[in-house]
């Protein structure tokens, strides 16, 4: 323990509060031994600051993208885009695997001895409850990317991630199974559940969790898992924490926004600057729209020739992990599950109001009031694609979903992810396999 304590004194724990204009901007300020709350709290504002940035990643997976062939950091993410995850070019950027457990290494500071040091107090019940909940986060985002989507038939034999809850650098770890991984991610929720503090995070420290926002991270999870009434009890406390929806007849303001109304977190950097230089929106996303009446569209796009830029991300601004209108699908899609089809078109509903102009609204409320469920299934998925497009949502929604077969174009060339394909779960990478011979 002295050894790993002195580690962090000297090479890691280098920090200083926030920024006032920008959230997430550290800057050193002398090293430290964390001691009291203040220093744990500095520990864990860095444990914020470097969560990966892999849903901008995924997107290049998905549907939603084309990449620009003509851009200087082409080379870096053409792969990606192709869906090869193994004997990559060495320029090729890989998915985050160590910055994860970084994260972890981390938050295992804050709970095995920052528990211990910290003198007992509301803050220090804060520090721990979003230490616990972040760590829950990153084991869930690590299971659903080198996991295979829940199945309650098989999560035990599926193969997960390693899970390290210790702060022994030499550790050399094998791989959990997936329900294993989602035990704990239970386990480190309810813990971080009994010490909440915070009822709610506003701007610039919405990054950070909060009781509202583990509410929607347990309402996201009972939906990756199947539990339908567990997702809709959890949006439904969730929503009645915190329930707004932006306008878009009246705001221009991206609902993804850190600072909009909607915003519950704001951690995840979705759809980072690299990544959107170099792509253009995909004909199947831009299709999905209805130019005339759906407000979305001039929000979230600009035209760029014959083609369309995504311009909902590109900087820390849209920062975002979790926000009120997702709350409202998960109940809309659950309470389909549960046969509850007049319900789960008043919660789309109120969401689509917000969304399209009134005329647009009107047409679409009489088409929705006269769907079946399968019908109002299918369409409501088409609107989880248009309202979270490049939110780092899809990739996981086709995982838990249809699995579609996707083909993208590059270099003159055809490349398929087929229905179903074994792609759909991404590899460890390369580097984490070389240094881990469980992996």
């Amino acid at each position: 323990m002295r050894k790993f304590t002195t580690f962090i004194a000297v090479a890691v724990l280098s920090f200083s509060s926030i920024g006032c204009d920008r959230f997430l901007d550290i800057q050193p300020e002398g090293k430290i031994i964390p001691v009291t709350a203040e220093d744990y709290r500095k520990v864990l504002t860095s444990a914020y600051s470097k969560y990966p940035i892999h849903r901008s990643l995924v997107a290049l997976r998905t549907d939603e993208l084309n990449v620009d062939e003509n851009t200087s950091d082409f080379i870096a993410y053409r792969e990606i885009a192709m869906w090869k995850d193994s004997n990559n070019d060495q320029s090729t950027i890989e998915f985050p695997w160590v910055s994860f457990y970084s994260v972890v290494f981390y938050l295992n500071q804050i709970i095995n001895e920052g528990s211990k040091t910290m003198t007992d107090s509301p803050e220090k019940q804060q520090i721990l409850a979003e230490a616990y909940a972040l760590r829950a986060y990153v084991y869930f985002d690590m299971v659903n990317l080198y996991g295979k989507p829940y199945n309650a038939a098989t999560a035990s034999q599926d193969r997960g991630v390693p899970i390290n809850l210790e702060i022994d650098l030499e550790q050399v770890l094998k791989p959990s199974s997936v329900q294993e991984v989602y035990d704990q991610v239970h386990a480190d929720i309810k813990k971080a559940d009994d010490m909440m503090v915070e009822q709610k995070q506003t701007s610039p420290i919405n990054y950070r969790f909060s009781k509202v926002s583990l509410l929607a991270f347990q309402a996201r999870t009972a939906l990756y898992q199947g539990d339908w009434n567990k997702a809709l009890d959890y949006s439904d406390q969730a929503l009645a924490i915190k329930g707004e929806l932006s306008n878009l007849n009246t705001s221009s303001q991206a609902p993804n926004h850190f600072t909009s109304v909607e915003s519950i977190m704001a951690l995840d950097n979705a759809f980072n600057s690299a990544v959107q230089n170099l792509s253009f929106a995909s004909s199947d996303l831009i299709s999905k729209y209805n130019t005339a009446t759906d407000k979305r569209f001039g929000i979230y796009f600009e035209k760029n020739g014959s083609k369309y830029k995504v311009i909902k991300g590109g900087s820390s601004d849209f920062r975002v992990s979790f926000r009120t209108s997702e709350l409202y699908f998960i109940k809309s899609e659950v309470l389909v599950k549960l046969n509850r089809l007049d319900e789960a078109k008043e919660a789309l509903l109120k969401v689509l109001k917000n969304r399209y102009t009134p005329t647009g609204f009107t047409s679409i409320q009489a088409e929705v009031n006269v769907m079946n469920a399968t019908e109002f299934m299918s369409f409501m998925m088409d609107e989880r694609f248009r309202e979270f497009a490049l939110e780092g949502q899809r990739w996981f929604d086709l995982r838990r979903l249809n699995q579609k077969k996707i083909i993208h174009n590059i270099n003159g060339q055809e490349y398929i992810l087929q229905q179903n394909d074994v792609r759909y779960t991404i590899e460890f990478p390369k580097s984490a396999k070389k240094n881990n011979p469980y992996l």
